[in-house]
Formats: C-alpha cells, structure tokens, sequence
C-alpha cells in the first residue's frame, strides 16, 4: 500500500513533468496529474482534469484528493505578452485564485496533509525590474513592493499554514532547463526549431541574443529532486530555498556545447528576436514535421509562449554587457540538499533528449 500521495499541479508543464517522472520511479507513491489538458506521458499517475481558475471545476474534483499526503504546485498562468505580464495585475489576481480554489477543496478533504511544495523563481528578487542584489539570498527579498502573484500565493499559504500540522517549502529555481511542449518558459523547444530551421537553410548555429551576461540554470530532473527533498526534510519546513545547478554560464560560452547537441557547426553572433521571426517558420516547420516524422506538434503549440522567453534570456536587443544574475544556494545546501550538475551536460542532455525522442529534428 502506497504510504505517500502525491499531487501534482500543473502536470503538463516543466516542472510538473519533472515531478511526476521522479515519482514515477518510486513503487510505494500514489501519484494524482492534474491539468486542463492531459500530459504526454503520465509515468503511473492518473490524470484529473480540472481548470483551477474554476472554484466549481475543482469542487468537483475533491473526491480525487482524500489521502493526499502531498501537493506540488506548479501550476502557472502566464499573460499573452510574456514579460510585461509579470507586472500584470490581471496575471497576479488568476495566478493568486488558482492556488486558493485549488487548496480550498484540497485541504478540508486531505486531513493527511503533510507538505505543500510551492514554485516561484528569481522574480522574488525583482529580475524581471532592476539588477540582482548579487548573490540574492532568500532572506533579503527586497522586492516585496513589487507587484508579483508570489507574493499574494506566499502570504495566503503562510496565514492558511499558522497552527496547522503540514508544513510549506517554497523553492526558487533559476533559468529551468527540461522538455516539455507548449509551455511559457522551455527554452529546450524555441532553440531546437531555430536549429534546425539554419540546418535547413544549411548554416551553422549563430548566436542571436544579445550581450553577454553570467548566469545561472538549474536541470529540471535536479529541481524534481529537491522538490522531493523539500517535502520529507524537517530543515525545509516552512523555509524558501534557491535552486540551482551549482555552477555558472555565458551563452556566449555555453554555445558550442548546444551546437554540438543539436549536431551543428557553431556559427557567429547574429543578433534575431525569436518571437518576431517565428511565424515565418510556420511552413518550414510543418514540412520538417512530415520529413523527419516528428511527434511534436505544430509550431505555436510546441513552442508557447517560449519563443518570448528565448529573446528575454538571451538579452536580445540588449548591446551591453549586463551585470551577473547570481542566486546564493548556500541556505538549501547547508540544509542538506546539495546535489549539483554542469549546465554544459545539463544543455546537452536535454536537446539530446528531445531529438532522440523525435521532438526535433
């Protein structure tokens, strides 16, 4: 008999994926996937489908959760106009309302509740409004006047929390690095098509982001497990946490490895928005779809919103260097995760991954 159930939020995306495919592997683990859409693969879980913007869609999902011993939110709404959304009044009050329709129907029916895995990311120190405070620490989030739905999902879980006998972690990643289709934030599949649209034209691999600056990723199979850590550590109770893979990059530097992933001769750097280019790749996309039999979908769908993220962590348009983007993990390894890998085997793991599965080409 399964002695843990976990939920999974969001089960469609980076994360969520990630999440389930780590609990996958454990035989003794009753895994719930919940999300509007069914995800790829479900590694053992059962799907619930369910829209948490709907307080009805999940009262009628209630009856799935009894037992739930664990919950990892993941899920996520992101605006249209991916980064000028982070600002967005009506993408903080949706992202707020999904958590509280979800955990309103979720607690009451789980009495068993241990742990709720919450996801937020560098935003907490304002990345997205001014330069890190280098390295940031979880402890100095200055930015708590930014508008952010982090901070309206922390303090409603915070105040349900007090007094109760389960426990919250809050993990931050940096820059996430994993396959999924579809999403906001995957850079894995707006690099891959832009790669194989230059193979097709029979050019190298160019660069197209702007100048440079020192950054940080995290391999979303890391995050999965320090998400799992978080919700069986008694040093991880009600405590956020930075997550990273322990190391540093340029994509400057970085790119002769993704070249090589994706079987390609690095090229120059050659400046190009992504999100402005794309819809001239639409028919060149579908043709590589049929010649090389892909199972991903069509362009919009496989892509999402990730074409904007591209330009954004790439710094396309920005012409000077930039000062670093540097997140301590000094707290969550001296709690006793510290488990690193190289982002260049990280970038080329999961373009490896993604061809080999016939995701690209």
């Amino acid at each position: 008999m399964a002695n843990k159930k976990v939920v999974v939020a969001g089960a469609t995306g980076l994360v969520g994926s990630a999440a389930l495919r780590h609990f996958g592997a454990s035989d003794d683990c009753e895994r719930i996937a919940l999300s509007r859409r069914k995800p790829r693969d479900l590694y053992g879980a059962r799907h619930v489908p369910i829209d948490l913007t709907s307080a009805e869609d999940c009262r009628r999902a209630a009856a799935e959760f009894g037992g739930a011993t664990h919950l990892i939110y993941a899920a996520l709404y992101e605006a249209p106009s991916l980064v000028d959304g982070w600002r967005d009044a009506g993408q903080i009050e949706t992202n707020d309302r999904m958590l509280r329709n979800l955990m309103g129907v979720l607690e009451p029916a789980a009495p068993d509740l241990r742990h709720v895995a919450l996801l937020q990311g560098t935003k907490a120190y304002g990345v997205h409004v001014r330069p890190l405070t280098v390295p940031a620490r979880e402890g100095r989030s200055e930015m708590y006047e930014q508008p952010n739905f982090y901070w309206a999902q922390e303090n409603f879980l915070r105040e349900l929390q007090r007094g109760k006998s389960w426990h919250w972690s809050i993990l931050r990643p940096v820059l996430i690095i994993g396959e999924a289709m579809g999403g906001a934030m995957d850079l894995i599949p707006p690099l891959g098509v832009y790669a194989a649209v230059l193979r097709a034209q029979g050019r190298p691999l160019d660069y197209p982001g702007g100048a440079p600056r020192v950054a940080q990723a995290v391999d979303v199979d890391l995050l999965a497990r320090a998400i799992a850590w978080s919700g069986e550590a008694e040093t991880a109770r009600n405590e956020a946490f930075n997550v990273t893979n322990g190391d540093v990059f340029t994509w400057e530097n970085i790119w002769p490895a993704v070249s090589d992933a994706l079987e390609m001769a690095p090229g120059t750097h050659v400046p190009l928005s992504l999100a402005q280019e794309y819809p001239k790749w639409i028919p060149l996309w579908d043709e590589l779809r049929r010649k090389h039999d892909l199972i991903a979908p069509g362009l919009e769908e496989f892509v999402g919103l990730s074409f904007q993220y591209a330009d954004y962590s790439m710094r396309y348009g920005q012409t000077e260097s930039g000062p670093p983007s540097i997140v301590s993990t000094v707290k969550i390894n001296q709690a006793g995760f510290t488990e690193m890998m190289d982002t260049e085997v990280m970038f080329r793991k999961w373009f490896r991954l993604a061809k080999a599965g016939r995701l690209l080409p």
